[in-house]
């Protein structure tokens, strides 16, 4: 996995501004440590930034070819799983390759296919060449967005980078966050394609970006289509399973060590079976990571979580034979400061998941001492049907997206900021009505198969990038590569035009895939409700946030503005175990968002 930056000028000299290219490639060492280049011509400039996973030594880049009519140059960040079959049809076609690393053949396939590359990958990608022979740039972002990119476009070009660090740190473009921005901050809905900095945007997945000198023109080269399902039951739980094995098979590929992140849960367990049959076909051994916390007592069930992770995740190394390890995390380094700053510096964004969100970080920075590519079970319940919400009757009469319907937010951010300034619960409601209104019914669909359908859509369209773009970032800032098999848009695509009542043909959440796996896991992990992501159940860790928080009060920071003052003062008021999730919140939420301010200093401007 690598960072990627580029400036296409048409009206100025690029050769004169490597300083400034070289200042936004700095920007992505912590996603590429192992090496970095650029490559400058007139009007075209590219950096990179290199996480070394397949062909150690070769694929350096940006990579060029020279042609007779010009270069052809590209900066990559990912992986493309079937790179080998696309080789193998490149030689075929007259192609000689230099390396052995799936960025050569992205490459040249460009050189064959030109745009129509883009129908050929499957993997986890985003990408931009230089095409020396048209003086035109590509921008290519994968199906479902795994890989992050955005845009900045100028006067006379774009910019372009992995994160919008990259981006800010040309010296054209100012830190703004405007009202839009603050409203895709705190909604929770990640549209496709928006960014919150002024002027900036991404890169929407399955899409292509042309720049040349006429402008910036878009191709939507994949979308999640609606199609009528005609495969029964069986036949479909059949074909999951061929899926799922296809794209772990795929993912397993590197030269490097790497794992599978385990909690115990019917996804990752399944991942985790997949891979460990795999690996042993090839006489090597899964090696597995399960994340916890040093904390007194025992454990204690909430409505969030019913059971802890560690024993079902044991049952499934014994059950599959991995090389298992399980990382212990302790209160006082979730609560430390420099952890939350180190975050919040990767996400570039406040308004995350709190303590989730170090808890994470941390423990991707001990895996990866031992591994440099983590595998993990992003989208299943997405594209499954798995979140509590799915099964309520009362959030499924509500046309809204579920995941705010079930959480019911409370009043703890200022109401004149939410409801007069920003609007939120209208912006929110027109941002529904948008998202579902272009999507065909199938034929003989009743009110609910609709409904159901819609939840689906929203899930996989929206709320997934909040998820992979959380993942992405904290990995990468530590340099750790995380794939995510369940995300092969083959899989997604097939799923999704599944009705919801085969969904749930057992009765449960997720019926299609626990059917497709249960042949591999153990009764109680493959039966086991889902429970939500882990958070520490140490009184101390609170009782730290509710002081930082009150520091935040007593200095009467400009984070404190933008909350209800009441409500954060009677969070940090009450004993730790008193406080309430919507107070937890609350502080995890102003500490985020006062890092934030004092890291970016952004130019808020929102009248």
């Amino acid at each position: 996995m690598c960072g990627i930056v580029g400036w296409i000028a048409f009206q100025r000299d690029l050769d004169k501004e490597r300083p400034t290219l070289d200042a936004m490639t700095a920007t992505m060492v912590c996603r590429g440590p192992d090496a970095g280049g650029t490559w400058v011509s007139p009007h075209a400039a590219l950096g990179h930034r290199r996480l070394s996973v397949i062909d150690l030594e070769g694929g350096v880049q940006p990579m060029t070819v020279d042609t007779p009519d010009g270069p052809v140059v590209m900066t990559y960040s990912g992986e493309a799983y079937n790179f080998r079959e696309l080789r193998d049809e490149l030689r075929r076609r007259g192609h000689a390759f230099r390396t052995s690393s799936d960025t050569e053949v992205v490459l040249r396939g460009y050189l064959e296919w030109g745009e129509e590359v883009a129908d050929r990958l499957l993997g986890m990608f985003a990408l931009g060449i230089w095409d020396g022979r048209t003086d035109r740039l590509i921008l290519l972002r994968d199906q479902l967005g795994i890989k992050p990119l955005y845009v900045y476009e100028t006067e006379d070009g774009v910019l372009f980078g992995s994160e919008a660090k990259a981006v800010l740190a040309h010296p054209a473009v100012e830190a703004v966050v405007d009202r839009d921005g603050f409203r895709e901050m705190m909604g929770y809905v990640k549209e496709p394609g928006r960014a919150v900095w002024k002027g900036m945007r991404e890169v929407r997945p399955g899409t292509m970006l042309i720049v040349d000198r006429g402008g910036v023109r878009e191709r939507v080269y994949w979308r999640l289509e609606v199609d009528e399902h005609h495969d029964d039951t069986e036949t479909t739980v059949r074909r999951v399973r061929e899926l799922l094995e296809d794209s772990v098979s795929r993912q397993l590929v590197a030269d490097v060590p790497l794992c599978l992140l385990l909690s115990g849960g019917l996804d990752s367990s399944a991942l985790t079976a997949l891979a460990a049959r795999k690996l042993a076909e090839q006489g090597a051994q899964a090696r597995t990571f399960t994340v916890d916390f040093e904390q007194p007592g025992d454990f204690r069930a909430d409505e969030f979580r019913g059971s802890p992770d560690a024993p079902f995740a044991r049952e499934v190394v014994d059950h599959v034979g991995t090389l298992h390890s399980d990382i212990r995390l302790d209160h006082r380094k979730l609560a430390d400061p420099d952890v939350r700053r180190a975050v919040i510096a990767a996400r570039d964004l406040p308004f995350g998941f709190g303590e989730g969100d170090n808890s994470l970080y941390l423990l991707f920075k001990a895996i990866r001492e031992h591994s440099t590519v983590a595998v993990s079970g992003e989208s299943a319940d997405e594209t499954f049907g798995g979140y509590p919400w799915f099964h309520v009757p009362a959030v499924q009469q509500v046309a809204m997206f579920p995941w705010l319907t079930a959480a019911q937010p409370a009043r703890t951010y200022d109401q004149e900021l939410t409801v007069t300034t920003l609007d939120l619960p209208g912006y929110l409601a027109q941002r529904w009505s948008d998202t579902v209104a272009h999507l065909p019914s199938v034929p003989g669909e009743d009110a609910h198969e609709r409904r159901m359908r819609e939840f689906c859509y929203v899930h996989v369209t929206n709320w997934l990038g909040t998820l992979l773009d959380r993942k992405d970032r904290i990995s990468m800032a530590v340099g750790l590569e995380v794939r995510v098999p369940i995300c092969d848009h083959r899989l997604v695509q097939y799923v999704f035009n599944t009705s919801w009542s085969m969904k749930t043909f057992d009765g449960r959440e997720k019926s299609l895939l626990r059917a497709a796996v249960r042949d591999t896991l153990p009764a109680s992990v493959a039966d086991r409700v889902k429970a939500s992501y882990p958070l520490t159940q140490e009184p101390s860790y609170l009782g730290e946030v509710q002081r930082q928080v009150g520091e935040l009060l007593a200095d009467d920071h400009r984070a404190v503005e933008f909350f209800d003052r009441t409500a954060l003062t009677e969070a940090v008021r009450g004993t730790p175990e008193a406080m309430t999730r919507d107070g937890r919140d609350a502080c995890e939420r102003v500490l985020d968002l006062a890092v934030w301010l004092d890291l970016y200093r952004p130019a808020v401007k929102l009248s």
